[in-house]
């Protein structure tokens, strides 16, 4: 990659990730690159960012928007999008200065909150894991009609509702009991949480639908989080679209790691086995 100007992210109130963050400032310095610390420019060829998955999905919408590449250092604690160790940074980014590496294109969702004559409530909200709509801890059982486009799917009877990427099928979807999809598939997955119904099961639709939801009542006061921000409070009769955004994210991959090594430690699948290679009489093909 040719990169002149480079952001880098820093986790919130940690002196010790700031002081790394100069320190990769100096480093980029050395190599005639321009960084800046906790700012996005549109100007900018790639952000870096020191921390956990919070951090990156803290900036995820307007690196997409900007269409910046993304790399992320994990100084956090699970690091599903923060792919690459702490100590495997300086040799990471030196492999992206030598192009060595690949960017996947991680799809983004577009929310918005409609009134039940349509208005819209505010300005759209951007997800690369998931959008949920979830009641509050002592609230009954909600009812969500749901459709796929203009065609009615079901109305659940559930806790709440996980609309997602495939990137977000490895964090809320997989606790609620929705599948793992790769994540550089374009689908969207809709997980029930806790459905009353017991046949009721995740369904993946194509990229291009639109999901509507509408709370019906007696329900009131339904938080929708995106993303974990608390966004907005969704009344009876509310809709809720949630569609794949425009623009998706460039996520530059760890040069060290694959997708299923990934998934193999972070989910402790098969004691953290390291790996087996294909045998030989398959070939490279």
């Amino acid at each position: 990659m040719n990169i002149r100007y480079a952001g880098i992210i820093t986790r919130k109130n940690s002196p010790e990730v700031r002081r790394i963050g100069e320190q990769l400032a100096h480093w980029y310095g050395q190599r005639s690159i321009k960084a800046e610390i906790d700012t996005i420019d549109p100007d900018m060829d790639i952000l870096t960012i020191l921390g956990g998955d919070g951090t990156l999905l803290h900036v995820a919408a307007q690196a997409s928007h900007y269409s910046i590449p993304v790399v992320g250092i994990n100084l956090g604690d699970l690091g599903f999008l923060t792919e690459v160790a702490a100590a495997e940074m300086y040799p990471a980014l030196e492999a992206i200065l030598a192009d060595q590496v690949r960017i996947e294109e991680r799809m983004m969702l577009r929310a918005r909150l409609l009134g039940e004559n349509g208005e819209p409530s505010g300005e759209p909200s951007f997800a690369l894991n998931e959008v949920v709509i979830v009641k509050g801890s002592t609230a009954p059982v909600m009812r969500l009609g749901c459709w796929a486009d203009q065609e009615y799917i079901t109305t659940y009877k559930a806790d709440g509702l996980i609309i997602s990427t495939p990137t977000g099928s490895t964090a809320y979807n997989l606790s609620a009991g929705g599948p793992i999809a790769h994540a550089e598939l374009k689908t969207l997955l809709v997980t029930p949480i806790c459905p009353f119904m017991l046949e009721s099961r995740p369904v993946l639709l194509a990229p291009s639908t639109r999901v509507t939801t509408q709370l019906a009542p007696p329900s009131i006061n339904v938080r929708i989080i995106v993303d974990g921000r608390p966004c907005w409070t969704m009344q009876a009769n509310d809709f809720l679209v949630v569609e794949a955004a425009p623009k998706p994210l460039s996520l530059i991959s760890s040069p060290h790691k694959g997708y299923f090594t990934i998934l193999r430690n972070k989910l402790n699948w098969g004691g953290r086995d390291p790996g087996h290679p294909l045998p030989d009489v398959f070939g490279s093909s």
